[in-house]
């Protein structure tokens, strides 16, 4: 029998989502122009270091929480997540297109569950102005909203992230597009743990990350020529 939620999270993690995902690199097309990724093999070293020690300890985890909070009717607790992600962010480009993208991904999905007492209560704060709205919050405060179960959330959440770097990669490298499938079809082990591991994240460990992200997110910003917006 088909699960009634698999329609709704394959739409809110569609990697075509009118939401301008596809204009931003996170910093990857920085170390393609330095040179760090600039085949297959570095290729697939980039996404599984990104997915591993970058995502799992910030936008993963925190998308997990604003999950269960919003699960929890918390909307305070959303907020203080929304404040601890944008606080989490240091490259400037990262964190507004974080928020670009939560907001147009806030706007394709409050039209459906506008009599949610949930979204109710972020449209007030948001129109207030008193949100950042980024992605990852939002993300899993409409998975929590529509009911689809957190650990599908979780692996959906990972996959839509893994797809996206790949399909910059191919793009920059660039790389063939056999290539961008052989790297997608063998992260798919590495999806199911780590959607498992964040299931129980310690909380003292969110924020940890490879810093060596964040500063070829701040190089971008300075690129000679750039394709994409972060």
């Amino acid at each position: 029998m088909q699960e009634a939620f698999l329609g709704l999270l394959l739409h809110i993690s569609d990697p075509t989502l009118p939401i301008g995902g596809y204009t931003h690199s996170n910093g990857l097309e920085t170390y393609v122009q330095k040179g760090i990724v600039c085949d297959k093999a570095s290729a697939e070293m980039y996404v599984r270091h990104n997915l591993w020690y970058n995502l799992k300890y910030n936008d993963a985890a925190l998308m997990k929480l604003a999950y269960d909070a919003a699960k929890q009717g918390n909307i305070d607790e959303i907020v203080l997540l929304d404040q601890e992600c944008n606080a989490l962010k240091g490259p400037m480009e990262v964190r507004q297109g974080s928020q670009k993208l939560g907001l147009r991904f806030y706007k394709i999905f409050s039209r459906y569950t506008a009599n949610n007492p949930v979204i109710q209560d972020l449209e007030k704060r948001i129109q207030q102005k008193n949100m950042y709205t980024h992605y990852c919050i939002m993300y899993g405060v409409f998975a929590a909203v529509m009911n689809v179960p957190l650990i599908e959330t979780m692996h959906a959440y990972y996959y839509n992230a893994a797809i996206g770097i790949v399909t910059n990669a191919v793009k920059l490298v660039p790389l063939g597009q056999l290539d961008g499938q052989d790297i997608l079809y063998y992260l798919h082990e590495d999806l199911l743990k780590l959607s498992a591991e964040s299931l129980n994240m310690d909380r003292n460990l969110i924020g940890m990350s490879n810093i060596g992200f964040d500063i070829r997110c701040m190089q971008h910003e300075r690129l000679y020529s750039r394709l994409y917006l972060s």
